[in-house]
């Protein structure tokens, strides 16, 4: 990993921000990829990589992965992290969920990522080869994708497209030397949940078997490092969750 070209989607905040900062610290010159352009810059300077302030479901993202390719150098690693969240009912008190709200989820999280997939393995394909490797990309599911819970249909179904991708993906980008893995997280203590309520984030953790507590962002960004890094690794998805399986609601 010492100083190979690494891009992370997300990578201006949460998950997406621990990871930039550990493959950085492991040597990694690192690319923040995010629609935020000041939370990508902040990190990026951070780091001492380089900001790029882009929506991952832009199908022109490739002239700008180029862009940071000709600053950086070839790039050998892609971290989807890029996603929202959105819970809704499918019948709901109001009627049905809006198609708009579904469609939403499903474009961010699953297309962006297929979208960011495609872009950097065009890209890949063209490194010189490494005993036989050109690269490594590694997805963000969620154990949702197994365990939705009431409300979470579309994300739900926007992580199990992700999961369902990596070995088909893998299979076919194995004849140019990249590998395609999946880490699918359970709760973990990003920003967000930080702004929760001490006791609900108590409670949440009282759910995971062990260790009973919210994971650390930084046990994430170890397991792509892992995934980035372990040549025999490929087509796998990796449930990081403390054994959690999530309830009804």
């Amino acid at each position: 990993m010492r100083d190979s070209h690494m891009a992370v989607t997300g990578g201006g905040s949460g998950l997406g921000a621990a990871v930039a900062r550990h493959l950085a610290a492991q040597g990694a010159r690192v690319t923040v990829i995010d629609r935020n352009a000041e939370a990508a810059v902040q990190v990026a300077e951070a780091v001492g990589g380089l900001a790029l302030a882009l929506d991952v479901t832009d199908a022109g993202a490739g002239e700008a992965l180029d862009r940071a390719i000709a600053a950086q150098g070839a790039l050998w690693g892609l971290v989807n992290c890029a996603g929202i969240g959105g819970a809704a009912r499918i019948l709901g008190r109001e009627g049905p969920m809006e198609m708009e709200a579904f469609d939403r989820v499903i474009r961010v999280n699953l297309l962006g990522t297929f979208n960011m997939l495609r872009l950097a393995a065009a890209r890949m394909q063209g490194n010189d080869a490494i005993e036989g490797e050109r690269g490594s990309i590694v997805n963000t599911a969620s154990v949702a994708a197994f365990d939705g819970q009431l409300g979470q249909a579309a994300y739900a179904a926007s992580k199990g497209g992700i999961v369902s991708l990596a070995l088909p993906a893998a299979r076919e980008l194995a004849r140019f030397g990249i590998r395609v893995n999946t880490v699918a997280p359970g709760l973990f203590l990003t920003p967000l949940l930080a702004e929760l309520p001490a006791e609900v984030q108590q409670g949440l953790a009282a759910a995971i078997p062990f260790p009973p507590r919210l994971g650390d962002p930084g046990e994430f960004a170890e397991a792509v490092a892992f995934c980035l890094t372990n040549r025999y690794l490929n087509a796998e998805v990796i449930r990081l969750d403390g054994g959690l399986r999530l309830p009804l609601r």
